[in-house]
């Protein structure tokens, strides 16, 4: 099939749309893709096959899936939007979730046709091998292999995971003991909260925050697990009460990182 049959879509994820990794890669995916306003980028007679990408850090964009669009299912349109038929495609099967591109500058502009994706730069195609996720009451990583998951297609197991729920987390100082206890909720689940801490070292608590002034390498004495989890419907009162337990329960407050 020739290029000129193909569009790239870049996602993005945001509170109206895709909200996590686990919905870009879900069934959910279709859904919100299908949905497209009336003159949008894709055109009045979209290309036959959808290459589906997610942006990660930069303008870079790793590949999730195709679809493979049968037209506009007429019945459906309304004053502002346009539904398609698109059903799952093998295009590119063998790099799903492998393939890294990286995005022109433009990157408000989320489409791009065959012609113009088939020129853009092949930043990365991953190891296909995939790490297990070990479960949330077995989870026990360091502050580098937090940053590998949250980078390396080979914990996409692990992406998914910690993308579905939220609950409360633990925190262990190796050098000195201490102990931080700290609460993933809303959208931003244990995969959005870490990720704070794998870019910054610190996540924005306090004493986190001054560790890391005198020491900027201290976070590599970081080691994380699960102490709860709860679903996306749990109430935030529910997690709020957890997290004050648990702060109670290991002292952190009097003789741990905890502030508050």
């Amino acid at each position: 099939m020739g290029t000129e049959n193909v569009v790239a879509i870049r996602h993005t994820l945001t509170s109206g749309g895709l909200t996590t990794q686990a919905e870009a890669n879900g069934p959910k995916l279709l859904a919100y893709t299908r949905e497209q306003g009336h003159g949008n980028k894709l055109g009045k007679n979209p290309p036959k096959i959808w290459l589906n990408f997610l942006a990660t850090t930069g303008r870079r964009a790793r590949f999730l899936t195709a679809f493979e669009n049968h037209g506009e299912v007429a019945e459906e349109r309304t004053p502002t939007l346009r539904f398609f038929d698109l059903r799952p495609s093998p295009a590119l099967e063998s790099l799903r979730r492998r393939l890294v591109i990286e995005w022109p500058g433009d990157t408000v502009n989320w489409a791009k046709s065959g012609k113009a994706a088939s020129s853009l730069d092949v930043v990365e195609i991953a190891n296909p091998r995939v790490k297990p996720f070990p479960g949330y009451d077995r989870l026990l990583v360091n502050f580098d292999e937090l940053r590998s998951i949250l980078e390396d297609d080979s914990y996409s197991q692990w992406q998914t995971a910690l993308s579905s729920v939220q609950g409360i987390y633990l925190i262990a100082d190796s050098k000195s003991g201490q102990l931080y206890v700290g609460k993933a909720d809303g959208n931003e689940r244990f995969l959005g909260r870490w990720s704070t801490y794998a870019r910054t070292g610190h996540g924005g608590n306090v004493a986190l925050r001054e560790l890391a002034a005198l020491d900027l390498s201290h976070p590599q004495h970081f080691q994380f697990s699960i102490l709860q989890v709860f679903s996306p419907s749990t109430p935030a009162s529910q997690v709020d009460a957890a997290e004050a337990h648990y702060k109670r329960a290991l002292l952190t407050r009097q003789f741990g990182y905890n502030r508050n």
